[in-house]
């Protein structure tokens, strides 16, 4: 449905697909459908934890009584709703102690594997959690004094923490939780942590009502109708998105999920599992498409598929050798997907579905129909979700039964985004069509006014230089500048080619997207950065995304410097 809706005087671009909701008495939460699982399908294998070339696999019933040992303990020594933390790479354990969490009628509080340890104490001090499980991790050493004397500890197996109280020990002979206890549905299961683009990170409070809301109204997207479901966990637990499309969708189909063991071994562990349910981010896909074209350009693979039975060969092998040959939910999200990137993969038969949402609305805002499929949105909203566009400044703004309850702490920050009728204040700009087709077309907060008066958007620029090859990670910016300027971070075919190959490149792809910019939005410069961006240098996000005001911040002086450089494309 699509109207224009009055409110204190704004008029909205409006649309929803009205649905009717469940009775809130019919739902079951998350631990109560483990529980099903756990009776009836005991000696299905549940998790798989790769060591190497084999697997550790758990079955349901092994899973519980992991998880029913560590609910036992946690009732010896804490109270319920006690707030527990759990800072581990994604692994069976990290899942196993969530279960065990619930268990125990406790309120779980995850953490980026990533942090240091100011970061860690800081949100661990913010959440007070009276407890923190300790799992894998690539960098104990940084982390460990972040954790204050007050907080209680346990080591999960496989943890570097070795000084820490040890799973193995502790529970050795404690005797697993006998009862199936049953949360109050509309308790605080969860409080997510952002992952922090600027300042604090907020601690979103997730009900088990609004996880079981979301969950049964969009049953018909999740394609778990299937008695092989797989799911493949490399993206952070701690996360959202899979939270959501791991852990909430095995939990809810009786699925299997395969984790990754480390980065080395990404590309072999997914080929392994060959998942029927895959999530990745743009910059993951963008590393699938380098990884193609590097073992074949795209002369020969655009020859390749313009022959019929060839054709199908071609992107058989393709999709077998990047592990998703058996998948009937593949979908992109946490940043957009640029428009030439998903027709690309779609020409090789991989139907990605892009999904728009966000920790504050449990990652449910819209989705890509698998088959209504309109490139360059993010698909449609959820049935039982509202979207609406703020005339002031274009600001997508949400509102259904699986909301946040608020940000843990901050009434301050919670009024900011969520107004007395219940709409979510999103942060993303967009655009509504009378189908109810979303397009995301920056952030508020991206835009930035360089020294000419004028306002940029920057994302739809960005995703202007998706097609080319050489790019891996762009940033446009210029608050200092006449014109935006774009810092760029180059490929793997990038740092291979020539100089001269590079400059050609981006000089003509410059060219292409200023075609279609205003005179004051045109790009003036194209600057290389010698270092790549990443998670540890402080640039990216723990899910990729980059963190402007740092970035800027970096190159503030080589911003300023290009100015004066006649050249288009210039090298740090």
């Amino acid at each position: 449905m699509s109207v224009t809706l009055s409110s204190t005087q704004k008029q909205y671009n409006f649309f929803s697909f009205p649905t009717k909701f469940p009775e809130k008495s019919s739902l079951k939460t998350m631990i109560e459908k483990f529980y099903h699982w756990e009776k009836t399908t005991p000696n299905n294998v549940f998790l798989r934890q790769p060591y190497g070339k084999t697997w550790k696999e758990y079955t349901f019933a092994e899973v519980g009584i992991q998880a029913r040992k560590l609910a036992t303990w946690i009732r010896e020594n804490f109270p319920p709703r006690t707030h527990i933390g759990l800072v581990s790479k994604n692994h069976s354990f990290w899942i196993i102690s969530d279960l065990a969490i619930m268990m125990a009628d406790c309120v779980s509080v995850p953490f980026f594997p990533t942090l240091n340890a100011e970061q860690l104490n800081q949100v661990l001090t913010h959440s007070d959690c009276k407890l923190l499980l300790v799992g894998k991790l690539d960098d104990w050493k940084n982390m460990k004094d972040g954790i204050p004397s007050s907080v209680k500890t346990l080591a999960l197996p496989d943890s570097p923490a070795k000084e820490l109280p040890q799973w193995e020990i502790v529970l050795d002979n404690v005797a697993p939780l006998q009862e199936n206890i049953k949360p109050n549905i509309d308790d605080i299961f969860t409080i997510i942590y952002t992952s922090g683009t600027t300042g604090m990170p907020k601690g979103a409070m997730l009900t088990y009502l609004a996880t079981a809301m979301a969950t049964e109204v969009n049953l018909e997207f999740m394609q778990l109708n299937h008695s092989d479901n797989k799911f493949f966990s490399y993206l952070p637990l701690s996360h959202i998105a899979e939270r959501c499309i791991v852990e909430t969708f095995s939990i809810q189909c009786g699925g299997t999920v395969s984790f990754v063991e480390s980065l080395d071994t990404f590309a072999q562990n997914l080929k392994d599992t060959q998942p029927t349910h895959f999530l990745a981010v743009p910059r993951i896909w963008t590393k699938f498409q380098m990884g193609i074209l590097a073992k074949m350009p795209q002369k020969k693979l655009n020859l390749l598929l313009s022959l019929p039975i060839i054709s199908g060969i071609v992107k058989k092998k393709i999709k077998e050798g990047l592990g998703l040959s058996q998948g009937r939910l593949v979908v992109t999200g946490a940043a957009p997907m640029p428009a030439s990137m998903l027709s690309w993969f779609h020409k090789l038969g991989i139907r990605i579905q892009e999904v728009y949402g966000m920790t504050e609305n449990h990652a449910a805002g819209s989705i890509m129909r698998e088959h209504n499929i309109k490139i360059g949105t993010v698909g449609q909203p959820f049935p039982g979700v509202e979207v609406r566009i703020d005339p002031d400044n274009g600001e997508v703004q949400m509102r259904s039964p699986w909301i946040m309850l608020g940000y843990y702490k901050d009434p301050q920050k919670t009024a900011e985004v969520l107004d007395s009728e219940g709409w979510l204040h999103t942060g993303d700009m967009g655009e509504l069509d009378s189908q109810g087709f979303l397009k995301i077309t920056g952030r508020v907060k991206d835009t930035f006014k360089t020294t000419k008066g004028e306002f940029i958007v920057p994302a739809p620029i960005e995703w202007g230089f998706a097609t080319n090859s050489f790019i891996e990670q762009i940033c446009v910016t210029g608050r200092t500048l006449d014109q935006p300027v774009a810092l760029v971070v180059l490929s793997e075919l990038g740092l291979k080619a020539s100089k001269a190959e590079v400059n050609a490149s981006l000089n003509e792809i410059c060219k292409e997207v200023n075609a279609g910019l205003a005179n004051y939005a045109k790009i003036d410069k194209i600057i290389i950065t010698k270092d790549a961006w990443t998670v540890d240098n402080g640039i990216l996000t723990p899910t990729l995304k980059i963190k402007r005001n740092v970035l800027e911040d970096r190159y503030v002086k080589l911003l300023e410097k290009s100015v004066s450089n006649k050249d288009r494309v210039i090298w740090e």
